[in-house]
């Protein structure tokens, strides 16, 4: 089976063009859904979460609280880096089960909609890589609209990331998605071909 990494800097409209790619059937793992999926209590990614940065991440109903943690973690690297080692680990072990009953199905071609795709060495795992970037002026603006932050917060989100160049230089293709997302549909289109995916 090919896998397709996605992957992208926030607020880039990875998730819409991982749509665009659905339009062609192809199923898409979300790996920020696996994440959320393996936080629901009991959780044993949770508990670990808890142990490494405090009862001050749950909500008062035991969930996490996502803006909280974020608010840690998007200030400082160290924690980060932290954050990233325990939740990998869990979300790459649900990721190969998924894809590998994907495969036990006889599915064709996956694509693995991945955020930390390069962080969590899941690139090892795809038989192409495809990047989503856009302007920063746009991500700004979209991180702020989906997430409610105000412009600090996001821009702290931005620069907690990899840049461009990273992006450009470790895949094998690159979308730019500073317009209508239907105008990328010849890219998606373009990328299925290439793989053999579809037939013109």
């Amino acid at each position: 089976m090919l896998v397709i990494g996605l992957t992208g800097p926030s607020g880039a409209g990875k998730g819409e063009v991982a749509t665009l790619f659905a339009s062609w059937g192809l199923p898409v793992i979300n790996a920020d859904n696996v994440y959320r999926s393996l936080l629901i209590p009991p959780s044993s990614c949770l508990r670990e979460l808890t142990e490494e940065f405090g009862h001050e991440i749950l909500a008062p109903t035991g969930e996490l609280d996502r803006p909280k943690l974020s608010s840690i973690v998007f200030s400082d690297p160290t924690a980060l880096q932290r954050l990233n080692s325990i939740a990998h680990r869990y979300v790459m072990e649900e990721i190969r089960r998924q894809l590998d009953l994907l495969r036990r199905e006889g599915t064709r071609a996956a694509v693995l909609d991945a955020p930390q795709l390069f962080e969590a060495g899941a690139e090892r795992d795809c038989a192409t890589v495809v990047s989503v970037l856009a302007q920063k002026r746009l991500r700004l603006e979209r991180i702020m609209e989906r997430d409610g932050l105000d412009a600090d917060s996001a821009m702290r989100r931005i620069n907690a990331q990899k840049s461009d160049d990273y992006f450009r230089a470790h895949s094998d293709y690159v979308i730019e998605n500073n317009g209508a997302i239907e105008n990328l549909r010849p890219n998606i289109k373009q990328i299925l071909l290439e793989m053999g995916v579809i037939e013109n």
